[in-house]
């Protein structure tokens, strides 16, 4: 692996902001102080505001016209996590550029890891969590997601790491590129391959306010992510059809035989067994499967079509220190 050459390099920053008031000033002095001064590394910040209903959008109205580093692009409404990303890394100029979280979870301090290993000429560097400062079961959800993931998706997406990490300019612009809607950014980094490698971080408890993922939210993203990259539940309901089909067959076979030879089991003939309770239960077990099995096709149907309506990820409102680019052009 070759080393990229010394020389001067713009960073870029990804921050997608959704009512973070109580915290976004502070995250901004923390990025000056870790980063704001660093040797031939001139800073891009690319602040996404995601629809906030709070006054998120006038603290970064003010940062943006006191410092000409920081570009804010406002989307028209609340679009989603995912989306947001999409929208900074369409907007981010920088040879590479990292996303992380407005609220301090993510440390800025560790992009300076991140930088070093893309300079000695990794394409994506992602960050691992060693730790989480969170509550019981938000980690357990979200280790057995990844565990599930990981199993289940055709990428190899590593286990514990989130959208936190940096990547370089070919790769921003190959992310841009695809065609997806409903995008999962991070199985998306995995998809487009490049060289990898990762760094470990303890993510911090969050600095201010409220989480806004909610249990569903993390169920829709846990969905995103399966669903996206992976076609294995299609794959396992038809095997389990083959399944119930070969042992209703041998059921059937069985029953066949005990009736023709007259044949008892514990003392109990086939003239014995009431005829409503086995048709009863087959109707229930045979309707839930297939309930199960048209809902999961449906999923995937549901998908389809949101894909083809062809709608953009997002719409921006307004750019300040910048001008709005459509979803997926290249920055200039």
């Amino acid at each position: 692996m070759t080393p990229r050459p010394s020389g001067p390099v713009l960073l870029s920053l990804v921050l997608p902001c959704f009512n973070e008031q109580g915290v976004i000033a502070r995250t901004h002095q923390t990025i000056l102080a870790s980063l704001g001064s660093l040797p031939d590394v001139e800073l891009e910040i690319v602040y996404v505001d995601d629809g906030s209903g709070d006054d998120t959008p006038k603290i970064l109205a003010g940062l943006a016209a006191s410092d000409s580093r920081v570009r804010v692009v406002c989307l028209s409404r609340n679009f989603g996590h995912q989306a947001a990303v999409t929208a900074g890394l369409d907007h981010a100029r920088g040879h590479a550029v990292a996303v992380l979280d407005a609220d301090l979870q993510d440390p800025p301090g560790v992009v300076l890891e991140m930088l070093q290993a893309w300079r000695q000429g990794f394409d994506v560097v992602y960050a691992v969590r060693t730790k989480r400062k969170e509550t019981a079961w938000k980690r357990a959800a979200y280790s057995a997601f990844y565990r599930m993931l990981s199993r289940l998706a055709h990428v190899d997406i590593p286990c514990d790491s989130g959208d936190f990490s940096l990547m370089d300019r070919a790769v921003v612009q190959r992310l841009k590129e695809l065609p997806e809607r409903n995008r999962f950014v991070r199985g998306l980094r995995a998809w487009v391959g490049f060289r990898q490698t990762g760094v470990v971080y303890e993510r911090q408890a969050r600095q201010g306010g409220e989480s806004h993922y909610s249990f569903w939210k993390l169920v829709r993203l846990a969905l995103d992510g399966l669903f996206n990259f992976s076609t294995l539940p299609l794959t396992a309901v038809f095997v389990m059809g083959l399944f119930i089909s070969a042992v209703s067959s041998l059921a059937v076979l069985g029953l066949i035989l005990f009736k023709l030879t007259g044949a008892s089991i514990m003392g109990h003939t086939a003239q014995d067994l009431p005829g409503y309770t086995s048709v009863t239960l087959a109707i229930f077990f045979f309707g839930g499967v297939q309930l199960a099995s048209l809902g999961l096709i449906g999923e995937y149907v549901g998908r389809i079509y949101m894909e083809v309506k062809g709608r953009p990820p997002y719409l921006v409102r307004e750019v300040m220190n910048g001008e709005a680019r459509p979803a997926g052009e290249k920055a200039r």
